[in-house]
């Protein structure tokens, strides 16, 4: 009769226990908090590796368990094969200091045929066969043990350390390790298949690991202070044998899953191998979630949670799609997970309804992420293959996991199901600027790193259980409750202060109704204060969170402490949210304004909306030119003073497009979508779910500080409204009469006065020029320029005298001249002086003899420094002249002549 799993597990555990072993309750999958070597137990020893280590004395020298295993390391596979799984329990006994590599042969040959009833004759085993960077060779001592226990040499395999060397990631306990496989006939291979090849005639069962060594650093071997026995055996995997089923899938742990997705989905397993990949997925993920949570881990966008939220996912993905089940599935196979295991880990009842809530709200909340963004992606791949493309790009893959909260490794998995391919390099590249922005972010507050702040928002959301109501669009004041509160890790002082206390730092609180804008949409998070009904506790509002629909208060306290259930009232700082409403429909309006005067090929490509200002990033290929930037700025000013209604709408995004609405790059969108309408809408509708004043006029007054390029074909606007853009105009009166004053004329006669200031320093300037060779005059008048002055700023290099700098008022052959003469008094030199003019930059050079021998010439200087400045020159070794058009950049090419001095004289 075939062994159940249960039975399995009772034989093995027994079997050792018979044999003066100590047998232990399986450890969490979440490892001691001391061992940071992996985020999970991914090995039956992982719970035991301080007494391998000889850190803690173990209770006993021979010790059995069962422990529960999870390894991510082949989930992409995981469905397409019979046997690969997340989450599995590995059977193992244990030596710590007692028998070794005969005595676990021993045992586990006994175990094998007279426990399990195995035929002798169809073990096979495999032996660590050395390694050069390990420095150690074949495991002779395993190969005599197995002879000795009657295997004949010809079944045992030599194999090298990627198959039959066991470790952890360093620093860990190590060895060689041996493999018992079983031949399951020749009719499932080829005659010359040999266990640890890639073949199906062969099955691993079970590992045993010779722990005698400790890898620190990595390839770097210590005898551990006794040698230990570590091994390994599927549960499964046995179930599957001793069950004779072809995959683990069909045995008694999955079959009833199996059965429930076929119930759900109304499929057959085995009809197709889609179907199969769904079922299978769906059986081993559910498991592996149940007891993931089970354990304390939550979903989340980091660390464990950010796993578990993976396979969670890529359940939910399966279910939706490939089987198209009914929302609730999760907690249907948590249900069944919990009927065959609760029996042995109690942890599955006792846990059961934390369980299914976190199922639930990752099966709503992914779900619709998952319509949406499936929905793009199949848009995506059928673009791709009717181009002919090889996949999708970096910004279609980016744009799927900011904006939809799409998971790229999904992503990958589901373009790779159509033989298609992702951007991967180009996907990360683009990750990594919103990655430095949020560290330098938290680095200037001392505060939790963008990634972690935003998980434990949506931990405190998920234990909430409901979600906070934003008011903020019809008032700045609500007086609510404090739904739930938690602590970040800079906020727990060192007498332990509460997760609301003033002395702890920032918070986090879910409010039930919220005035409080939370950051999206190119907007910033509104400012204000929480504070209790009774006027005893204080909060300042630090930043708001989005987590979808819903919402996170990140508050700092002032005064007393915030507790859950509490009565407050919520207020948003009015002066910083009317800035910023005025900012925002400001920007509707300077979208609106270039697109009439540039073209309808403007688009928004990014944007900054808050108190301060208003930052636009629009396509467009070329810089404004002055009349087209002050087109844009009267016909903003123009609207807002005609004094058009502003309106939010609500409509489906089918009418909300036939209006001609602007839906904006970078947002989400569902079914139904808030409009806001500028007036009749002739020229401002766009999709925005942000806050906008009432009335155009209310903005006041808009003005533009500046216009740059941003990115290839992208330009940067940045503007002032309101306050703002007044005291802009104030600063910029105050200028004017401060030159009128200057200059004695009146204000509106400083242009003027200026442009005959200008031309009289040019005519200065050409006088200056006129000097020629004989004499150089200084600029503007001032006399010669003074030639020793010039060789004092010369430095040493090397043993070599340099001078490269910028002088005033010479030029063409009247500044080499001046070169010339400075290096006749400083001796061996090399001279380079450059000068501007009104519309272009002259570059002269001048080397000593004995500097050109090493290997420092005046063309090859000149030229350098020209490149810079967008020109080009030459001349001989000892003397060259360049020029170029690029005046402001003289600087710089006066810097990249030093630097090609000191290259060449090795300074």
């Amino acid at each position: 009769m075939a062994m159940s799993s249960d039975e399995i597990r009772r034989t093995f555990t027994s079997f050792f226990a018979e044999r003066d072993h100590l047998r232990l309750p399986g450890g969490s999958l979440i490892p001691a908090e001391f061992d940071r070597s992996a985020l999970f137990t991914v090995a039956g020893m992982h719970p035991l590796k301080p007494y391998f280590m000889g850190v803690e004395q173990p209770p006993h020298h021979r010790l059995t368990t069962c422990q529960p295993t999870f390894r991510t390391a082949d989930i992409e596979i995981i469905g397409t094969t019979a046997r690969h799984l997340t989450f599995f329990e590995m059977l193992g006994n244990f030596s710590i200091g007692d028998y070794f590599k005969a005595g676990a042969v021993r045992f586990a040959l006994e175990l094998s045929v007279d426990g399990f009833g195995l035929p002798f004759d169809d073990i096979w085993v495999t032996v660590f066969g050395g390694d050069g960077q390990l420095g150690i060779g074949p495991d002779e001592e395993a190969i005599e043990a197995w002879v000795e226990a009657g295997i004949p040499r010809e079944r045992i395999v030599e194999c090298p350390r990627s198959e039959n060397f066991w470790e952890l990631p360093p620093p860990g306990p190590c060895g060689p390790c041996s493999e018992l496989y079983l031949d399951l006939g020749v009719e499932r291979g080829k005659p010359d298949d040999l266990p640890g090849g890639d073949n199906e005639r062969f099955l691993e069962y079970w590992n045993l690991v010779f722990m005698e060594f400790d890898q620190d650093p990595p390839n770097t071997l210590t005898p551990l202070p006794a040698k230990n026995i570590d091994t390994g055996l599927g549960l499964n995997r046995m179930a599957a044998i001793l069950q004779a089923k072809e995959t683990v899938f069909e045995t008694d742990q999955f079959a009833p899953l199996i059965a429930l997705g076929e119930e759900l989905s109304g499929r057959r397993y085995g009809s197709s191998f889609a179907t199969d990949r769904a079922l299978r997925i769906l059986a081993d993920h559910s498991r592996a979630m149940t007891f993931l949570i089970a354990d304390g881990v939550v979903p989340s966008n980091e660390d464990r949670g950010y796993v578990l939220r993976r396979i969670m996912r890529r359940a939910i993905l399966q279910g939706r799609r490939a089987l198209e089940l009914e929302p609730g599935f999760l907690r249907r196979y948590q249900h069944v997970v919990t009927e065959l295991m609760g029996a042995e880990y109690r942890q599955l009842a006792e846990q059961q309804d934390a369980i299914a809530q976190w199922l639930a709200a990752e099966e709503e909340g992914f779900g619709r992420t998952l319509e949406q963004g499936s929905r793009l992606l199949d848009q995506l791949i059928a673009r791709a293959r009717e181009s002919g493309a090889e996949g999708i790009s970096a910004d279609d893959a980016f744009l799927l996991h900011d904006t939809h909260g799409f998971p790229f490794d999904l992503t990958v998995e589901l373009v790779a199901e159509h033989g298609l391919g992702v951007d991967e390099q180009g996907f990360e590249a683009l990750m990594d600027d919103p990655r430095e922005r949020a560290r330098a972010s938290a680095a200037g507050r001392g505060a939790v790193p963008g990634g972690a702040l935003r998980a434990r928002a949506l931990a405190l959301a998920g234990e909430a259980g409901f979600q906070t109501e934003f008011r903020g669009y019809e008032t700045v004041e609500v007086e609510t409750a404090v739904g739930a509160v938690a602590a970040l890790p800079n906020a727990a002082s060192a007498g332990g202060a509460a997760a609301g206390d003033a002395r702890g730092g920032r918070i986090l609180v879910k409010l039930l109704e919220s005035p409080f804008y939370a950051t999206g949409g190119g907007q910033i998070h509104d400012s204000g204060f929480v504070e209790c009904a009774d006027g005893d506790c204080r909060a300042r509002v630090e930043d708001v969170l989005r987590l979808g629909e819903d919402q996170v208060v990140a508050v700092v306290p002032e005064v007393g402490e915030l507790r859950p259930g509490e009565r407050v009232r919520a207020v948003v700082d009015r002066f910083a949210r009317h800035a910023t409403e005025c900012n925002h429909t400001a920007t509707h309006l300077l979208h609106a304004a270039l697109r009439a005067r540039l073209g309808r090929h403007v688009r928004q490509a990014g944007s900054y909306v808050g108190p301060d200002k208003l930052r636009f990033d629009f396509t467009h290929g070329a810089s404004l030119s002055a009349q087209e930037l002050a087109d844009v700025e009267d016909a903003v000013n123009r609207w807002i003073v005609e004094a058009h209604p502003v309106r939010a709408l609500t409509t489906s995004l089918d009418e909300a497009r036939a209006l001609g609405a602007m839906a904006l790059f970078g947002e989400k969108y569902g079914e139904v979508v808030r409009m806001v309408e500028v007036g009749d809408g002739s020229f401002s509708r766009e999709l925005c779910g942000g806050t906008h004043v009432r009335s155009t006029a209310e903005i006041g007054l808009f003005r533009v500080t500046s216009e740059t390029s941003s990115a290839a074909n992208v330009r940067r606007s940045e503007a002032l409204t309101g306050p703002g853009a007044v005291e802009l105009v104030r600063e910029h009166d105050r200028a004017l009469q401060a030159a009128s004053a200057t200059l004695r004329v009146t204000p509106a006669g400083v242009p003027g006065a200026v442009a005959e200031l200008r031309e009289r320093v040019r005519e200065l300037e050409r006088g200056a020029r006129r000097g020629g060779a004989g004499g150089p005059a200084g600029a503007a008048g001032d006399g010669a320029i003074d030639v020793d002055a010039l060789a004092g700023a010369a430095t040493e290099v090397a043993g070599a005298r340099v001078l490269a700098t910028v002088v005033d008022g010479v030029a063409g052959q009247a500044l080499l001249d001046l070169a010339d003469r400075v290096r006749a008094k400083l001796g061996d030199a090399a001279i380079v002086l450059g000068a501007a003019g009104d519309d272009k930059v002259d570059l002269v050079a001048s080397v000593a003899p004995a500097l050109v021998e090493r290997g420092v010439r005046a063309d090859e200087v000149v030229r350098a420094a020209a490149a810079v400045v967008g020109g080009g020159g030459g001349g001989r070794d000892t003397a060259a002249r360049a020029g170029g058009r690029d005046v402001q950049r003289l600087p710089d090419a006066i810097v990249a002549a030093r630097g090609a001095i000191e290259a060449a004289l090795g300074g």
